[in-house]
């Protein structure tokens, strides 16, 4: 006789199992739930499934539930992640002998169309470091050194409040960066910011006491930077110079990735300076430059 679906038991053992062996995290082991409740009650009220046996759920079935979801105008990501929730399951009750076959390995995973990355106009950038006045405070010389720091290197949010004096080297115009796995990076940089980062570090040392002497950004307090500090002054900035939604450390990384191969940079070094481990993560920057290049033949091209 086979299992049927009804008993609490069955998916008990599967979500008691995310939770002990897989060590997944609560809202993850909910959402599992909740995937599993919605795919037998649409079972039931579809085709009167009572209590499926695993082994009497087809594919059609599957196939019937996502077309319902898409019709219901889920999107490809939410699909895509109650696909997965089936995949497990019914992994799960091929491993504990309850079932032969999968009927998950005719299921194809709608695609997920590309975000394009946000970024700031170059025009933007040369605004918001040439003409946006920035108060004459620690907060100030601090919040604009956070933005220059990120427009020119590209690192992550994690990666500046992280970023030490000591790796700074300022005879040869680089700065080290411990990246993801504590996989290091170095970036050139220009002459130009490397002598605010010496300023800044002399007026660190001038004008406050007991100032953190490890972390190269700290506030007014002397203490190392928190995330959400350096979150709000990129927001609060940004906002003065551009209009996009999204306006966090993160667009600033697209931004620099952007202005790089809009301007020819080689996609390997590209993917070198922002730390990805494979191309495919930095490939998405030039859809950014072809859309750019779209733009530009649409407005200039007499039969465009």
């Amino acid at each position: 006789m086979g299992t049927t679906l009804h008993n609490p038991v069955t998916v008990n053992n599967f979500l008691n199992y995310l939770k002990f062996e897989k060590r997944y995290a609560e809202n993850t082991i909910v959402a599992y739930g909740e995937d599993l409740q919605q795919f037998f009650a649409y079972l039931q009220e579809r085709f009167s499934m009572r209590e499926p046996v695993l082994a009497d759920i087809a594919a059609a079935y599957i196939r019937s539930w996502l077309a319902s979801l898409k019709e219901n105008k889920n999107s490809a990501k939410t699909i895509n992640r109650k696909i997965s929730t089936l995949k497990s399951f019914f992994k799960y009750h091929m491993r504990t002998g309850q079932l032969e076959q999968s009927p998950m390995t005719t299921i194809i995973s709608p695609k997920i169309p590309k975000r394009l990355p946000v970024y700031v106009e170059q025009r933007d950038t040369d605004t918001l470091f040439r003409y946006v006045e920035f108060p004459d405070t620690w907060s100030g010389k601090t919040d604009r050194l956070i933005l220059s720091i990120f427009y020119n290197t590209g690192m992550r949010l994690s990666e500046l409040v992280n970023l030490k004096e000591s790796q700074v080297n300022t005879s040869a115009n680089t700065i080290k960066v411990l990246g993801k796995g504590n996989k290091e990076r170095v970036i050139p940089v220009s002459a130009e910011l490397i002598k605010e980062i010496r300023d800044y570090i002399a007026e660190k040392k001038r004008a406050l006491e007991s100032a953190d002497p490890v972390y190269l950004l700290v506030n007014e307090k002397g203490r190392k930077l928190y995330t959400k500090y350096v979150y709000l002054a990129v927001n609060k900035y940004l906002s003065a110079v551009t209009t996009i939604d999204k306006k966090s450390p993160h667009v600033l990384r697209h931004t620099f990735a952007t202005h790089l191969t809009n301007n020819g940079a080689d996609l390997n070094a590209v993917k070198e300076l922002l730390g990805h481990s494979s191309l495919a993560a930095t490939q998405i920057y030039t859809h950014n430059t072809i859309e750019k290049l779209k733009d530009i033949y649409k407005k200039a091209h007499p039969k465009a």
